[in-house]
């Protein structure tokens, strides 16, 4: 029933998902023009406006996320390639859209409250951030598949046939038993919980890395307009609400890949069927080739805004 139930939100979501998104835009705009007006009665009215600022950034970062943009992408290309409890995917969004709130407010903190420049500098290192965070898709899309390619190579080595064949080993000691419940201390199977964690630490941090180092748009504008008007403490508030409003939406899309993949587990098991190791290598790869072709088109169009000219090295 719950199978059920999940394909169907699956598919009513992927159905409808460019409605949604038409409508987030409108939401977007309205919630944007709502926050620009709530920050300047900040300064009256701190307590009734600041909160209401907090609310509407989170509702900002639900919607926003909603959009296309390459943290979906590379977290949904994760999940589906890697085998993990949901409990690590959702640790993975909220860590990547916490450090993406983080990097917003160290970036406008940095270049207009500490080095004293001017919003063309902070306009041209939110670029290079955004170009950064581009080509570390492409650099995990490159490492997924080097590990594929790697695993299937020695996959290939071991299947060989090697000419020693041992029929039977005979026990050195007859009272040395391993049952279920053996305490000899030795380690006879790996658990489900090793398994999934044998994804080392550094795939990780390049997915969070990824997705978190750019900085959201959104974030940066209300930093930006607190800092002028001298509400800047509300602009952070306001900033770490649209990540937390953000790792919502981000979060929601993981449990949707995570329900797919195991409904797709369950329909092979019901019937009788095994996924063979070169098709999860094989899915592994063609995801870690999306990563590679997402990441260049994404680095190659990576505009220069707020600058009134696309030249980098201006100066």
């Amino acid at each position: 029933m719950m199978t059920v139930l999940a394909m169907g939100v699956l598919v009513y979501a992927f159905v409808h998902w460019n409605d949604w998104l038409l409508v987030s835009i409108e939401w977007q705009k309205s919630l944007h023009q709502s926050m620009s007006y709530l920050l300047q009665r900040v300064a009256d009215n701190a307590r009734q406006a600041g909160l209401t600022l907090v609310a509407l950034s989170f509702a900002y970062g639900v919607l926003h996320a909603l959009g296309p943009g390459h943290g979906k992408v590379v977290i949904t290309t994760y999940l589906a390639t890697h085998p993990s409890r949901l409990r690590s995917s959702v640790r993975l969004t909220l860590a990547a859209s916490l450090l993406q709130g983080l990097v917003a407010i160290a970036l406008v903190s940095g270049v207009l409250g500490v080095l004293q420049l001017s919003t063309r500098d902070l306009h041209l290192s939110s670029f290079w951030l955004e170009k950064a965070s581009y080509a570390l898709v492409i650099f995990l899309g490159a490492v997924l598949c080097w590990r594929a390619l790697n695993k299937i190579r020695l996959m290939r080595r071991s299947s060989v046939k090697s000419g020693l064949h041992i029929s039977a080993i005979k026990p050195l000691e007859r009272h040395h038993q391993h049952s279920a419940n053996c305490g000899c201390g030795h380690k006879h199977v790996a658990n489900d919980r090793e398994i999934a964690t044998a994804t080392t630490w550094r795939t990780q941090l390049a997915v969070v890395t990824a997705m978190g180092m750019r900085p959201c748009s959104g974030a940066i504008l209300v930093l930006l307009f607190s800092k002028v008007i001298g509400v800047y403490l509300w602009g952070v508030l306001a900033a770490m609400a649209m990540a937390a409003g953000t790792a919502l939406t981000i979060s929601g899309i993981a449990f949707l890949v995570h329900i797919a993949r195991k409904i797709v587990e369950r329909w092979a098991i019901q019937r009788g069927r095994s996924f063979s190791p070169y098709w999860r290598l094989a899915l592994m790869l063609a995801g870690g080739v999306l990563l590679i072709l997402i990441g260049l088109l994404m680095y190659q169009s990576a505009v220069l805004t707020g600058m009134g000219s696309g030249r980098v090295f201006g100066r």
